[in-house]
């Protein structure tokens, strides 16, 4: 009998959630909202952030940097796991989120604009090491945008975890070229005729 692993029964649960549960609305965009980024599964987001824990598992890691707001519930889970703070970029400033910011912009495919995102600079330093975790990648500007955060504080990159890739676009070898590790828990390689196809699915024999 094989040795059981944990981390394919928390990817295979995912990728059979994408299945059931995500609609594919074109090419380009998968439509997670059942589950992830409007109506969460509580479970499952339990067991990503115990997969994220798992594989940046001794790596020194100080915060858990996201942005709101689709990042937040894994990125939380992970947090809970690490025993870490999680910050989230907001995408207003308000009245209470004025002062001391660290500010980027992010331009979001799937909306077609770009927002300003801050986070306050007394809650990342330079003796911080910080994991970036966000739901989607695709073309990287949202994480992008979280890397440019973290060095204005001065802090240090440890990697990113992301919750599902979109292989086919150019995201994750911008960020590998840049030297940062990616974790991506369910890479996707096609959007086609209404389903999904995984990068591990089509590289299987």
């Amino acid at each position: 009998m094989g040795r059981f692993h944990p981390e394919v029964v928390i990817v295979e649960a995912l990728k059979q959630k994408i299945r059931d549960e995500g609609i594919v609305l074109s090419e380009q965009v998968l439509k997670v909202d059942a589950f992830l980024n409007h109506q969460i599964d509580p479970v499952l987001m339990q067991k990503i952030g115990l997969e994220f824990a798992r594989r940046f598992a001794g790596q020194g890691i100080t915060k858990i940097v996201t942005i709101e707001a689709s990042g937040i519930a894994p990125a939380v889970m992970a947090g809970l796991e690490l025993g870490i703070p999680v910050i989230f970029a907001r995408k207003f400033q308000s009245l209470t989120l004025k002062d001391d910011l660290l500010i980027s912009r992010v331009f979001s495919f799937t909306k077609q604009t770009e927002s300003t995102i801050a986070i306050s600079a007394r809650h990342l330093t330079s003796r911080d090491k910080v994991l970036v975790i966000d739901d989607f990648l695709a073309n990287g500007h949202a994480a992008k945008a979280l890397i440019d955060l973290i060095q204005q504080a001065g802090a240090e990159v440890a990697g990113i975890g992301i919750v599902i890739e979109k292989s086919f676009q150019d995201g994750r070898g911008l960020l590998e070229s840049e030297g940062y590790r990616v974790e991506s828990l369910a890479r996707i390689a096609a959007l086609e005729n209404g389903q999904v196809r995984f990068l591990d699915d089509c590289c299987a024999d």
